[in-house]
Order: C-alpha cells, then sequence, then structure tokens
C-alpha cells in the first residue's frame, strides 16, 4: 500500500499561533529534536520580526539568536511540544509520522503528515476535533519520495560529539568568513581574535570539523541512495 502525504493546517490554543495572528506578515518555522526548538522567524515588516522575537523570549527560553535581517534563528533551551498540547502530541500511536518544519502563520499551524494507512488519518483527526482543533485537510496525495529522504536532521546527530571548544571554533571561522570564497580570514588571525594560541585554535577546528563529517556522512550516502532510486523510478 503506498505512503499517503497529508498537508493540515490546524487553528488552536497554542502561542504560536497567537504571535501568528499577532503580526501578519510574520511566518515561524519551528524544528524540534524532543530536546530543544529551534525556531526561524521570518517576517517582510523588520519591526513586526523584532516584536515577535519579544513576544518568543516571554514563553520560551532562548539560549542563541541568529539574525540575517528580517530572518531569525533561535534556539530554545526547551521543545514546547513537552510543555502543552500540540498536533503532534501522540503520534505514534495512530503509525504516522510529521516531516519538519511546523510552520505557523496568521493564527493557523501547518503540518506535512505521512500516513501508513487511510484508517488511521480518520482516527487522528477525529482525535484532534475533540480536542478543540479547528482542522483543515489542504492537500491528500499519494507520497512521491522515499521517506527515508524526507525525515530531517536532529541536531543531537550532528552534534552532540563536539567540544563547545571545537564547536565555538567552527562558529567563529564561520562568521570571522573563513568559510567564504575567496576566505575573508585565515587561521592565524582569527586566533589572534580569539586570544588563543594559533595551533590550538587549529587543532580544535580541526576535530570539530572531522567529527562533523563522520557525522554527516551517512546521511549523506542516504541522500545518495535515495536519489539514485528516485531517479530509477522515474
Amino acid at each position: 500500500m503506498p505512503l499517503t502525504e497529508v498537508l493540515l493546517r490546524m487553528s488552536y490554543d497554542h502561542p504560536f499561533c497567537a504571535i501568528s495572528q499577532k503580526f501578519p506578515s510574520l511566518k515561524i518555522f519551528v524544528w524540534c529534536n524532543e530536546e530543544h526548538d529551534v525556531i526561524e522567524t521570518i517576517a517582510e515588516k523588520q519591526e513586526e520580526c523584532a516584536n515577535a522575537i519579544k513576544e518568543l523570549s516571554k514563553i520560551s527560553e532562548i539560549v542563541d539568536i541568529l539574525s540575517d535581517q528580517h530572518k531569525v534563528q533561535l534556539i530554545t533551551r526547551k521543545c514546547r511540544c513537552k510543555l502543552e498540547k500540540w498536533m503532534g502530541s501522540g503520534l505514534g500511536s495512530f503509525n504516522l509520522v510529521y516531516l519538519s518544519p511546523i510552520i505557523y502563520e496568521q493564527s493557523w499551524e501547518y503540518a506535512r503528515i505521512i500516513a501508513f494507512r487511510h484508517e488511521d488519518i480518520k482516527r487522528f483527526l477525529q482525535r484532534l476535533e475533540e480536542r478543540g482543533f479547528i482542522v483543515e485537510i489542504l492537500r491528500k496525495v499519494p507520497f512521491d519520495g522515499l521517506l527515508a529522504s524526507a525525515l530531517t536532521l536532529t541536531a543531537d546527530a550532528l552534534f552532540s560529539d563536539l567540544t563547545e571548544k571545537q564547536i565555538d571554533a567552527i562558529l567563529s571561522s564561520f562568521n570571522f568568513g573563513y568559510y567564504r570564497l575567496p576566505r575573508k580570514a585565515d587561521i592565524k588571525t582569527i586566533a589572534s581574535k580569539m586570544k588563543v594560541p594559533r595551533t590550538t585554535f587549529q587543532e580544535h577546528l580541526k576535530k570539530g570539523q572531522n567529527k562533523l563529517i563522520v557525522s554527516l556522512v551517512p546521511y549523506l550516502r542516504l541522500f545518495k541512495q535515495s536519489t539514485t532510486k528516485r531517479k530509477e523510478l522515474h
């Protein structure tokens, strides 16, 4: 039996729905690894993005912020899916899988779900309605890809083996333009600005890069395999 992809939009008592309703030009994208949330906010109006971040900081402890004009990425101390009701609670009991990110826009929560049986979708939607969710099905089509290629990486899978110094070395190198072409700074310059010996900084950077590559290779192999199979299907 082929898999089914369902695109839902829901309105219910969730703080992200409320924030997206308050700021009409705002979109909130949320990725969760069951421990932390990675939140990306995008707004046409810069003031709405800034005010939305203030609202988000009131309901979630933010541990890191990266910004680029109207786009801002936030990392929270805890994921909200364990703190309150949300669409994904109990998905496993219905044999359903949701695909990140969850999107919030103009009071609605949008989610992509992969279903193995149509009966599971019906039972899940009934449970949502019983809990007070307003639910609309925007799309329900056969899943035209490979499930493995659609699943997102978790932060733990990629970064849990890195030390704090290795993470700092990679982030500092990125911020100073080390990974740009052409490079904006070399190892010696970055180490000097970080006030650490060049050899020490270089060691942290190389070890961190090596760990990232080792973590990424299994997913690269999976991606290569899935794209090859997809080409064969067509």
